[in-house]
Order: C-alpha cells, then sequence, then structure tokens
C-alpha cells in the first residue's frame, strides 16, 4: 500500500516524517505501508509550507497518481482553504478511488470533496499528532485504519445514518462558500481548541442560522479544549451547544470521541455513489 503525505497549510517538521516511517516499520513489518512524504511538506514560505501554488500542486499530483492509494494529510494549522478549491477541481479519476485524511484545517478539504464527489474524505489524526503527548497511539491509529480499516479505529458513536465532522471554527469559515457540502440528514460531530466560550457561542450563532446546517439529523460534540476565559461567561460548552441547537431547531445527539487530543478518533465522511 502507498499513502502520499501532503501539507496543505503548515510545515512537517522532518524530524516528525522520520518517525512516523519507524513507527509505520515497527507496527507492521514487512507488510507496512509504503509512506511516501512529498518533498513539499517540508517547504516553508511564511507561514505555510509553500506557496499557493506549490501546495496545490503537490495536493493534485498524490490526488490525481494512480500509484497513491491514500492521502494522508501531514498536519493542519491554517492554509487549506486557501488552496482547496482550486485543487478540487484539478482532481481526476484516479482520485475518486482514494481515502483522504486528516482533521482540524483539513476540513476545508474533506468538505470540498465531500462536495465534488470526489473519494473517500475521513477525519482523523495526523503524522504531526506524533508530538503530542501520547500521540504515537494517535498516529497509529490512522495507520490502522488505513492499512487495515480497522474497525476499532471508529469513533464510538456510530450510526447507521451519514456523519461529518468538523473543528468548530473551520466549520463557520467554510459555511458560505464553494467548499461547503451539504448537510441534510447527517450527524454533525463538532469539537474546538483554544477557543473561549464567548467564542465559541458566537460561532455557533452563525454555524446554527444555516439553513444547510439546519437540515442536519444533529449535533454532536467532541472535546472542546477551552483556555481560561477573561471574565467568567455564566455558560459551560455543553450548555452553550445546546442553547443553540434549542433555538435553532437541531436536535442534541450527545458526545462524540473526538477532538485536538490523541483519543481523537476515526469518522468516515459519505463516499460518493
Amino acid at each position: 500500500m502507498k499513502i502520499a503525505i501532503v501539507a496543505p497549510a503548515c510545515p512537517l517538521d522532518p524530524v516528525v516524517a522520520e518517525q512516523v516511517s519507524a513507527l509505520a516499520r515497527a507496527r507492521f513489518g514487512d507488510d507496512a505501508p509504503q509512506l511516501n512524504f512529498h518533498p513539499q511538506c517540508f517547504l516553508s514560505h511564511g507561514h505555510f509550507a509553500g506557496q499557493d501554488k506549490a501546495r496545490e500542486d503537490a495536493l493534485v499530483e498524490v490526488a490525481n497518481d494512480p500509484s497513491v492509494d491514500a492521502v494522508w494529510f501531514a498536519r493542519g494549522g491554517y492554509g487549506s482553504n486557501r488552496v482547496a478549491e482550486a485543487a478540487i477541481a484539478r482532481m481526476g479519476r484516479n482520485a475518486r478511488s482514494k481515502a483522504f485524511l486528516g482533521y482540524s484545517d483539513m476540513g476545508f478539504i474533506l468538505a470540498g470533496l465531500t462536495k465534488a464527489g470526489i473519494g473517500q474524505p475521513v477525519h482523523g489524526p495526523m503524522p504531526s499528532d506524533l508530538k503530542r503527548q501520547g500521540g504515537e497511539a494517535a498516529v497509529a491509529r490512522t495507520l490502522d485504519w488505513l492499512v487495515q480499516r480497522a474497525p476499532e479505529t471508529l469513533e464510538g458513536s456510530s450510526s447507521p445514518k451519514p456523519r461529518m465532522a468538523f473543528n468548530l471554527t473551520v466549520l463557520a469559515a467554510l459555511i458560505g462558500t464553494p467548499l461547503e457540502p451539504d448537510f441534510a440528514g447527517v450527524e454533525l460531530l463538532i469539537e474546538d481548541v483554544d477557543e473561549m466560550h464567548y467564542q465559541l457561542d458566537r460561532t455557533l450563532f452563525r454555524v446554527t442560522a444555516s439553513a444547510n446546517v439546519r437540515n442536519v439529523r444533529g449535533i454532536r460534540m467532541g472535546r472542546f479544549a477551552v483556555p481560561e476565559n477573561d471574565r467568567p461567561f455564566g455558560m459551560e460548552t455543553e450548555a452553550i451547544i445546546r442553547h443553540w441547537c434549542e433555538r435553532s431547531g437541531i436536535a442534541f445527539l450527545g458526545n462524540a470521541d473526538i477532538g485536538h487530543d490523541p483519543e481523537n478518533r476515526i469518522v468516515t465522511f459519505p463516499a460518493p455513489a
């Protein structure tokens, strides 16, 4: 199996790439997948892993490469929204048989792929998660899904209904753009990190006001790593989510096992027909 790794947002530490490759070899032995870290992963241009065109071209190259079985995003940060629309428009037939896996900022690409009906978008840990405490387990979880489709890697609140998982801030930013998929009938799983309660409240006001989002089957709450607020907001995260679900007529479906942490689980988006 050949897995291509690209970085549509921020650059990856080359040491992490070596460690992830070593982990794959140790975990699977002779059956280890071939991990191809595209040279673009290690470029640096200001905030980004290379200029927009370099990041777009690398994504298109691996998506259209018939020898590549899956595309694994190296890390999040910020920047995939700058290249997603143009890259997806250039993807051909070979991209339609691949899994594309990542989370956080990569939600822009996962959403756009879902809208375009290209490949199998998947929310899950990325190589950069190896730097987290306990991150080896997270990276191993993704490798187990990519190589074996191991069912124990999946988020535990699975249901027969289609599901999508997003960082809440990314979700709010993609609504109303050409990347926004149809949310009708899906369970929407959300998580966030480093956003204070008032910021979450404001973002949920925006998200739940969307007519498209109001067509979801319901919302599940992943983990929210909330910093200390500059003043008490008066509501905890779950209460805020329940408040905006109730006001918008969206069902609150309980918790989801996703977040910016080593316990982040795999969520498969609806695959194209």
